[in-house]
C-alpha cells in the first residue's frame, strides 16, 4: 500500500499552465504504475494519464493528448502531470492513482488515492 498526496492544483486561465504533483510515502514506489484521473462536477471520473513502473511508457487520454505531460521521478517518491494550454472544461478535481506493476485505463483498477487537487480554468 502506499499513500498518496496531490498538490499544486489552483486557478489559472485558459491557454495557461499548471503543474500538479503527487508524493508517495510508503515502500518501492518504482514498482507502482502512477496515474491521474479526474472529476468534474457531475460527470463521471475520468482517466487523464498514466506512466508505467519505470517511467517508459506513457498513456493519454484523448480530451489531453498532447496538452498534458506525465512524469514521475523514482527517487522523489513523486509523480508529475504538466498540464499546458489549458481549456476551461479542464476544470475538476484532480486524483492520483497508484497499483502495482501493470498498466490500466479503468479506475477501477487503481488500488492507491490520493485526496484530490481542485484545477480551475477560468475563460
Amino acid at each position: 500500500q502506499v499513500q498518496l498526496v496531490e498538490s499544486g492544483g489552483g486557478l489559472v486561465q485558459a491557454g495557461g499552465s499548471l503543474r500538479i504533483s503527487c508524493v508517495a510515502s510508503g515502500r518501492s514506489f518504482s514498482t507502482y504504475v502512477m496515474a491521474w484521473f479526474r472529476q468534474a462536477p457531475g460527470k463521471e471520473r475520468e482517466f487523464v494519464a498514466f506512466i508505467s513502473v519505470g517511467g517508459a511508457h506513457m498513456y493519454y487520454g484523448d480530451s489531453v493528448k498532447g496538452r498534458f505531460t506525465i512524469s514521475r521521478d523514482n527517487a522523489k517518491n513523486t509523480a508529475y502531470l504538466q498540464m499546458n494550454s489549458l481549456l476551461p472544461e479542464d476544470t475538476a478535481v484532480y486524483y492520483c492513482a497508484a497499483r502495482k506493476f501493470v498498466t490500466a485505463l479503468n479506475s477501477d483498477a487503481y488500488d492507491d488515492w490520493g485526496q484530490g487537487t481542485q484545477v480551475t480554468v477560468s475563460s
